[in-house]
């Protein structure tokens, strides 16, 4: 079978006038656009980078979801209560209640609704934070991102929905109060005005934007980051821009786990302690509960000395995730037929790595983490040669804070009243999250959400008629 491969639409092709004008082609933009399509409308969307996809791309672990099919084939049984309860404490008790109401009982929904477009999420695995498996992905085992992209992609080319890229949207454009269309830059460098009764921002956060997170945390400037190029924050500028209240703009998230010894930054996905591996220091000792709440890690890894870590897996936990192969393929993985081997090339003491791992496999067999308290991710001792280490440290990675916004996706004016015709979706609102993200919940968000914005839109439009 011929490996598919999306074409953009062509320039030429861009109409006017569209019901509805989404921004950015990652997941919660392909989303939106689906469901606003599946409802009869006529959705646009708009890229300003060459490439489609955004940092859904390179999300890696999964999507969250509760009282899912999918658990109970798995012999998982949950409870959106739970789910809630969980994201709350996991985000500092600062999470926008009703948005996580929403998200936290709608989860089950969005798998559902990706089921159904062939997009089946079933295997489960489980991030930091959270206490049973509800981190859904596909049963390859392939980074989530990657895959929902191209399943999406394959929906929006089946259905004719329009997508540009290298457009950029300069501005958004009102009547009175009402969002009435945007202003866009094309590939030619000229402008043109596009019409719609509704506008989605899908446009991400502002993680590869380096002035504004200096704006908001100053000590973070010098931090390397996880993000594409393209998240710098434009859907902020354009609804600050429109009126639009912003929230959590503090609130930025540093992941733990990044390979930064290569000219690019890579993201060592959640999974990875998930399904087994545990962090080291230089002595070869562990020095945290790995799959505590990122900001817990991030924070442990700065107290030490060095700042930074290393991730130590076995060959079954590298069979459990494939994205390791991807890892090595670019030079990011160091292996030692044995533990000793290990050690030695990432130059930590052999006895003490050796120690380290003869306590850990015995925490695995008793289920009993005395050190320290893990609970999860400890199916399978570490015993199964080769060995492997992954050098981490921290880096900027999501930005929780950004455009606020109600449960219906609704854009919120400074004045406290809704932007007529405004919508936003996805990283670049603020609120779900409090003060730290739970790993797979971004995506979650994203289809969540998505959907959300193109059922709200389609309701929105049947009023003006």
């Amino acid at each position: 079978m011929a490996k598919f491969q999306f074409e953009a639409t062509p320039l030429a092709a861009l109409q006017d006038q569209y019901d509805v004008i989404i921004i950015g082609s990652g997941s919660t933009g392909l989303v939106s656009a689906i469901q606003a399509h599946e409802l009869g409308l006529r959705p646009v969307i708009l890229e300003k980078m060459p490439k489609i996809g955004g940092n859904t791309t390179r999300a890696s672990s999964g999507m969250n979801a509760a009282e899912t099919l999918v658990q109970l084939k798995h012999h998982v049984v949950d409870s959106y209560a739970d789910f809630y309860h969980e994201t709350f404490v996991g985000g500092g008790e600062q999470n926008d209640p009703a948005m996580l109401e929403y998200f936290a009982s709608h989860g089950a929904l969005a798998i559902d609704w990706l089921a159904a477009h062939g997009i089946e999420l079933d295997d489960l695995t489980i991030t930091g934070g959270m206490r049973v498996k509800r981190t859904h992905r596909p049963s390859s085992l392939a980074p989530i991102g990657g895959f929902l992209v191209t399943q999406l992609l394959k929906v929006v080319a089946a259905e004719k929905i329009p997508l540009f890229t290298e457009v950029d949207v300069t501005a958004l454009q009102k009547d009175a109060e009402k969002v009435t269309g945007v202003t866009v830059t094309l590939p030619t460098g000229s402008q043109r005005q596009l019409a719609a009764s509704a506008v989605v921002l899908a446009t991400g956060g502002f993680g590869a934007n380096p002035k504004l997170i200096a704006k908001y945390r100053p000590e973070l400037k010098a931090y390397r980051t996880t993000n594409q190029p393209g998240a710098t924050g434009d859907g902020i500028s354009l609804a600050t821009s429109a009126g639009a209240e912003l929230v959590d703009m503090a609130q930025i998230q540093v992941h733990p786990t990044v390979q930064q010894d290569t000219a690019h930054a890579f993201l060592i996905g959640e999974a990875v302690r998930g399904e087994g591996a545990i962090l080291v220091n230089e002595a070869g000792q562990r020095f945290v509960n790995e799959l505590t709440t990122r900001k817990a890690v991030t924070a442990a890894i700065d107290q030490l000395p060095t700042k930074h870590a290393y991730l130590i897996l076995d060959h079954a936990v590298r069979e459990r995730v494939p994205a390791i192969n991807f890892y090595d393929s670019v030079g990011l993985v160091v292996t030692g037929d044995t533990l000793a081997d290990l050690a030695v090339k990432i130059k930590v003491p052999v006895d003490e790595l050796a120690a380290t791992i003869a306590t850990w496999n015995e925490a695995v067999t008793t289920k009993a983490d005395s050190e320290f308290g893990r609970t999860t991710g400890m199916s399978q001792p570490l015993t199964t040669g080769p060995f492997y280490a992954i050098h981490i440290a921290p880096a900027v990675h999501y930005t929780m804070g950004g455009v606020k916004i109600n449960a219906l996706t609704q854009v919120i004016a400074r004045t406290g009243h809704v932007i007529p015709g405004l919508y936003a979706a996805g990283e670049i609102a603020g609120g779900l999250h409090g003060n730290n993200r739970i790993g797979g919940n971004s995506i979650a968000e994203t289809v969540v959400f998505g959907r959300q914005a193109g059922q709200q839109v389609y309701r929105y439009l049947t009023t003006l008629k």
